[in-house]
């Protein structure tokens, strides 16, 4: 038999795919709740590329107190860089959306599309990653982590002692891991 070809849709994923098949059992509301749900998170997407691309090309957009204006300015007037990954092991490591280092000062700033409160832990692991990878002293650094969402900024100076306790447990686990992995 001679297979159709999908060239246009070859490695994308449909949202009523049979890999993930779970939609079968939604009703009616659950089906439009999850797809706006799916359509929000190809937004998020898109809107960290376009964050991204900006950033790289120092583009700042109008300062009108948005969630994308001011992350994107404030990337640029920090010297961050975008969509930066961090790498500890094959296990462990991710990507910051804007992130730099000067004078001792470790800035790492999350973009969030979403309409859910985010969390600063996946911050707290960035920071723990980069501290591992690139062999730095979190009691011996400043730090300056940012969430952006809905149209505002939350800042923290993370706990130094959280951060080394990640550290360690980010060790501990991909130790545990490798172990497994080797039978």
């Amino acid at each position: 038999m001679n297979f159709n070809s999908h060239y246009g849709v070859e490695g994308q994923h449909a949202f009523l795919s049979p890999s993930q098949s779970h939609w079968v059992n939604y009703d009616e509301d659950k089906l439009v709740d999850r797809y706006a749900t799916w359509k929000a998170a190809e937004r998020g997407t898109k809107l960290h590329a376009l964050a991204a691309e900006l950033i790289s090309l120092g583009v700042k957009l109008p300062a009108n107190h948005s969630t994308l204006s001011m992350y994107v300015n404030d990337a640029i007037r920090f010297r961050m860089q975008p969509e930066q990954v961090l790498y500890y092991s094959p296990n462990c490591f991710g990507t910051a959306d804007a992130i730099s280092f000067d004078r001792g000062k470790l800035r790492i700033h999350d973009l969030k599309t979403g309409v859910h409160k985010a969390s600063m832990r996946q911050l707290d692991v960035y920071m723990a990653i980069f501290c591992l990878e690139y062999d730095v002293d979190p009691f011996e650094i400043k730090a300056e982590l940012r969430i952006y969402q809905n149209d505002e900024v939350v800042v923290e100076d993370p706990d130094r002692e959280a951060i080394d306790q990640l550290m360690h447990k980010i060790i501990f686990f991909d130790g545990l891991i490798r172990d497994f992995q080797q039978g």
